[in-house]
C-alpha cells in the first residue's frame, strides 16, 4: 500500500511530474493489452506479469507498475498508456 505521504514525494524520473494511483479503468486497459500479448514496456519487452497496480504520470502518458507493493520507477519498465 502506498501512503498519501509517499505518493506526494514520488515523481517521474524523466519529467519530474507528479504521480497518482492508476484508476480501475486504466488498469483494466493495461491488463487487457497484456492478456492479448500486445503490452510492451518502454524497452520493447513483452509484459508477462499481471499489472495489479500502478502510478500514472501527471500527463497520463506512462504507467509505472507497482510490484509486490513497491513502485517500479524505472523508465524502461514504464508502460505507455496511449498504446495499450
Amino acid at each position: 500500500m502506498i501512503t498519501d505521504e509517499l505518493l506526494a514525494l514520488l515523481r517521474c524520473p524523466q519529467t519530474m511530474q507528479s504521480l497518482s494511483l492508476a484508476s480501475v479503468e486504466q488498469l483494466a486497459q493495461i491488463e487487457a493489452a497484456r492478456a492479448a500479448g500486445k503490452l510492451l514496456d518502454r524497452s520493447g519487452r513483452t509484459v508477462k506479469e499481471p499489472i495489479l497496480g500502478g502510478l500514472v504520470r501527471e500527463d497520463g502518458a506512462l504507467l509505472f507498475p507497482i510490484r509486490d507493493g513497491i513502485p517500479v520507477l524505472l523508465l524502461d519498465d514504464a508502460l505507455p498508456l496511449g498504446a495499450a
